[in-house]
């Protein structure tokens, strides 16, 4: 095992990490094992900016619509299933690529998450009742008060998730990136980081552009079949409650693109600066894959 490569491609949305996956994965002829928190679910396509049906078909992928929104599923067991399938391949090929933006999804791979504590009953219920009552500004500030580090990284829009959050903190009072991280899994494999930028402005014009296709492509039609499911948690995230919001006739749908084009820059901006701490991360512009691919074949 200890000559096994685990080579993890990591960045912002839209900065172009699947082409860079797909580049890797042919040239050391392995696979590809998605660490993106929406990309799991089968239902959603467009707004999930899944790889193409051309993209899936050149190297094979895991963790593309294999789950449901219906299911409960969290980065902690996301963790577990990826390491036990990094396992079983490994077994047969000495190269595979982690590749995602979800800061906790490639943290429970790599590192492992502890055991959620139980909850004391009512906690999140009376959470929830605060929230109606003071609205989703009032959670973030919340969560930004109480952990500020998973604030950074956490989808800011998605009610459930903070409020997961603070009800931790409530009941244990402990931040939750900490009680996540307390026991750090030691593999016997290779780890090679690689972690993919772009110039802002770039990076903006990118996400812009990616928005107005997803549009194009039906983005709005999508949310509306999921409206009256829409407070799943895999619903509560940037690309579609923006939608759900003009749905509701809280914007019109001008607003609702502004809403989907920011909160999606925003987003990025949090990926940054989640993985820019990790000093292990190696930066490139993902059109320089000669040397990334040098750089994996050294590390």
């Amino acid at each position: 095992m200890h000559s096994k490569k685990l080579i993890v491609v990591v960045g912002p949305t839209a900065v172009g990490k699947t082409e860079v996956a797909i580049r890797l994965a042919e040239h050391f002829h392995t696979e590809i094992i998605s660490a993106d928190s929406r990309q799991i679910f089968k239902e959603l396509e467009i707004g999930t900016a899944k790889p193409s049906r051309d993209e899936l078909s050149k190297v094979p992928h895991h963790f593309i619509s294999s789950h449901s929104i219906r299911e409960s599923y969290d980065a902690g067991t996301y963790g577990r299933d990826a390491i036990q399938l990094i396992y079983t391949l490994f077994e047969r090929l000495d190269y595979l690529i982690l590749c995602g933006g979800s800061g906790l999804y490639v943290k429970a791979v790599l590192e492992g998450f502890d055991e959620m504590p139980e909850i004391p009953p009512g906690t999140r219920e009376k959470i929830t009742e605060e929230y109606k009552v003071r609205g989703l500004a009032w959670l973030q500030s919340e969560v930004k008060s109480i952990d500020p580090d998973y604030f950074e990284v956490v989808d800011i829009n998605n009610p459930h998730r903070l409020i997961r959050a603070l009800e931790l903190h409530r009941a244990i009072k402990m931040p939750l990136h900490q009680l996540r991280l307390k026991k750090k899994i030691e593999h016997p494999f290779q780890v090679v980081k690689i972690g993919l930028e772009l110039k802002r402005t770039e990076l903006y014009e990118r996400i812009d552009d990616r928005m107005d296709n997803m549009i194009a492509a039906g983005l709005f039609e999508e949310a509306n079949r999921f409206f009256f499911n829409k407070e799943l948690n895999a619903l509560q995230t940037v690309g579609y409650s923006e939608i759900f919001g003009y749905m509701e006739g809280m914007y019109n749908r001008e607003e609702a693109i502004r809403l989907l084009k920011r909160n999606t820059r925003q987003y990025a901006k949090r990926q940054l600066t989640w993985f820019k701490k990790d000093q292990e991360i190696a930066w490139f512009h993902p059109s320089q894959i000669e040397s990334i691919i040098s750089h994996s074949e050294k590390k």
